[in-house]
């Protein structure tokens, strides 16, 4: 298997997590989840630093993020799949 590009932690995921540096807008990334070892494709729209989330699914302002199958905070701008999750468009709940 190749090298994945994004790791998805659980089934539940709406967001993944980069895994490698140099993430460019346009890059058929790899995804593999790591609860079963599945893997899919996902396009980036964006470059995206190591480290720094994708959605799997569109997200509607208002949705829940989830990660590690745990609420990570609250979608405040619309997000299209294959765009960066950060800052600017996820907040979290505990303040």
């Amino acid at each position: 298997m190749a090298q994945p590009q994004l790791l998805v932690h659980d089934k539940k995921d709406n967001v993944g997590v980069v895994v490698v540096e140099g993430l460019t807008a346009g890059t058929d990334m790899l995804c593999v989840v790591t609860e079963d070892n599945s893997d899919f494709n996902l396009k980036s729209d964006a470059d995206i630093p190591i480290g720094h989330k994708v959605a799997l699914v569109d997200l509607a302002e208002g949705d829940t993020a989830i990660k590690y199958g745990e609420d990570i905070g609250k979608v405040i701008a619309p997000i299209k799949k294959g765009e960066h999750v950060h800052t600017h468009n996820v907040k979290t709940k505990r303040w």
